[in-house]
């Protein structure tokens, strides 16, 4: 087995402790270890982002390989391979021998080659009478073996990590043409709502997705998009079941005006039980409470109702809403108030109208007037919680600029 020992490199290069554990790994290697170079290049090319290398690097790694005759690298064989510095650059695409030698410090730095110098420097081979090598200094390809499934793996998480990045792009790409279309047909057909706020923050939005580069901005990008969207169709909805629900009413009323010749006495409920559904039916609220946004969003947009929860954390719907009672009573809101606010906005909704209150607690003099006025606008159809959630996730994202 030819890894040799440690050994540090010639003249003024320095030695570190990173190059001394990885020569160590590379001679701590199994006998009959081996492994196609080809395989194990196309993975590192994989993962040299993670690895910290360029097209260049990659281009003298492919090289260097070109040099050890075998397809196969093997613990049991030779490792090392010797070109000169004008042989590796005549197969690297004519490198200069400045870029060569500075790619050639990556590849030693990233782990994937070590130096095994010879004591001046030179590389060359010694071999026997019978013309096996017997010695050879230059470049070892052990770590590239040692390295072997480490670096599939590594592969193999890139792979992951661009599939998560194209599925991102599609959701976005998605929920930017259901806005668009949604939002350009209410302000042609001209639907109640704020549409030109709502368009700014879309544009704004869209906007930031050209500095998006990593997973993490277009998921705040995504959410961003979803809530945006929640809140849109959520105010489509309830304006088209109120026009739905005043049609009925309509044609309910015109069809009692034309078909009712009956004395009054004999058209009422023959019994309580039947008078009792009858009020209850007619008691019944005309529109549905909105969907809740998701938690997440809600959780971005306002952080600090989480040190309400348990531990300091709200995993579910259920200890967000357990954390608004506990609020709710910290801020003066009167459990009557509260109460209304459930019934009207969905408890989902009023738990979340409590966390934004919760965020501005510092401008608001009277929680609980404040939240008794929200649900009265709410009942009205003139109120919905996506603008607000959209202002603190804004405000928020400013402060952590700022604190960055």
């Amino acid at each position: 087995m030819q890894t040799g020992n440690v050994t540090t490199p010639f003249g003024r290069r320095p030695m570190t402790l990173a190059l001394i554990r990885r020569q160590l790994e590379a001679a701590e290697m199994p006998a009959g270890k081996s492994a196609d170079k080809w395989k194990i290049f196309r993975d590192a090319c994989d993962a040299r982002t993670l690895l910290g290398l360029k097209d260049r690097a990659l281009a003298v790694l492919n090289a260097l390989l070109t040099f050890h005759p075998d397809t196969q690298l093997s613990s049991d064989g030779n490792l090392v391979v010797f070109p000169s510095n004008a042989q590796l650059s005549a197969r690297a695409n004519g490198i200069a021998g400045t870029t060569l030698r500075e790619n050639l410090a990556l590849l030693v730095k990233a782990g994937l080659i070590h130096r095994k110098d010879s004591p001046n420097g030179k590389r060359y081979a010694r071999k026997t009478a019978e013309g096996a090598i017997d010695d050879a200094y230059g470049f070892s390809l052990a770590p590239l073996l040692a390295r072997a499934e480490e670096l599939a793996g590594l592969a193999q998480q890139v792979a992951e990590e661009r599939m998560r990045m194209r599925i991102l792009r599609e959701k976005i790409t998605i929920l930017r043409r259901d806005l668009r279309k949604m939002i350009s047909a209410a302000m042609e057909e001209g639907a109640e709502g704020d549409w030109e706020m709502i368009e700014a923050h879309y544009i704004a939005t869209v906007a930031t997705m050209r500095h998006a580069k990593a997973r993490e901005e277009l998921e705040s990008v995504l959410d961003t998009l979803a809530m945006l969207h929640d809140e849109v169709l959520n105010t489509l909805e309830m304006q088209l079941e109120t026009q739905k629900n005043d049609g009925n009413d309509n044609g309910i009323r015109q069809h009692i005006q034309n078909s009712n010749t009956k004395p009054i006495h004999e058209s009422e409920p023959s019994s309580e039980t039947e008078q009792g559904a009858t009020s209850a039916v007619e008691s019944q609220p005309v529109n549905m409470p909105p969907k809740p946004f998701p938690l997440g969003m809600v959780l971005r947009a306002c952080p600090q109702i989480s040190d309400y929860g348990a531990d300091g954390t709200l995993l579910d719907w259920r200890d967000l809403m357990a954390a608004a009672v506990v609020v709710r009573s910290t801020l003066g809101v009167s459990p009557s108030a509260y109460q209304e606010a459930c019934a009207v906005m969905g408890p989902e909704n009023a738990a979340t109208a409590i966390a934004c209150i919760l965020e501005r607690a510092g401008h608001i003099h009277s929680p609980g007037g404040y939240l008794r006025d929200l649900t009265r606008r709410a009942e009205r159809g003139e109120f919905s919680l996506g603008p607000m959630l959209m202002a603190l996730m804004k405000a928020n994202a400013g402060q952590e600029r700022q604190v960055s």
